[in-house]
């Protein structure tokens, strides 16, 4: 269960692909300058953002009622961005097909965007995990009151967390709702990359222009999942 991100690093697609079921977790606030909207790419100068801009109307703003702000012609200059960074790749036009086909159906809000995107590398990659949202379950609640609530809802039995959330995450409660906990692990070998030393923090089109076909022989983490001790 993971908020949405607009064309994800590989590690978000490795661990849709080590569940059963994804949950998008959408109906939760949307935060600026966050991998919401916005993803990086690696260029001949160097790591540059490629975002979507939005229309921000408050703090209380949910992602799945963020709209995209169509008022800028941005699409052309995204797509031109990719071009620029990943024409010599010998993959290119298999990447930029994606984003092609996203913004061509001029999608209302974000995170519909980015489920689409989700949706479309998952099936490129092999992944036949099945993805959800959020507000399938409608549940009460705040941080992990709410999060074991929708597992609950969602009939899991275990849960695979991002490793980030180990600062904040009560591991005891989950023991007491007999669902097991473990973090995620992103521990990844380079790839073959254009422009210099190897980036990883980079949209997940990077792997697929550089690597097409293999792309999902590059997916997975060296290291295993950590469990965690929730007695």
């Amino acid at each position: 269960m993971i908020q949405s991100s607009y064309i994800p690093w590989r590690g978000y697609f490795d661990l849709i692909d080590d569940v059963d079921r994804f949950v998008f977790y959408d109906d939760v606030q949307f935060s600026k300058g966050s991998w919401r909207n916005r993803n990086r790419i690696k260029t001949p100068r160097g790591l540059a953002w490629i975002t979507v801009p939005v229309r921000h109307k408050g703090l209380a703003q949910l992602i799945c009622d963020t709209e995209i702000d169509f008022g800028v012609a941005w699409e052309e200059r995204q797509l031109g961005q990719l071009r620029e960074a990943y024409a010599e790749a010998p993959y290119f036009r298999q990447a930029l097909s994606f984003l092609e086909s996203a913004l061509a159906r001029k999608f209302r809000t974000i995170s519909e965007l980015n489920v689409f995107l989700v949706k479309e590398l998952c099936a490129y990659l092999g992944i036949r995990t099945e993805l959800v949202t959020s507000s399938q379950y409608p549940v009460q609640g705040a941080k992990t009151e709410r999060l074991l609530a929708l597992l609950k809802a969602a009939g899991a039995t275990a849960y695979v967390s991002g490793p980030t959330a180990k600062d904040y995450l009560v591991e005891s409660e989950f023991g007491a709702a007999g669902i097991e906990l473990e973090y995620k692990s992103y521990d990844y070998a380079p790839y073959p990359q254009k422009w210099g030393a190897f980036e990883g923090a980079v949209t997940v089109l990077d792997l697929i222009a550089n690597c097409g076909p293999v792309a999902r022989s590059h997916l997975k983490s060296r290291t295993p999942n950590v469990s965690a001790v929730t007695n």
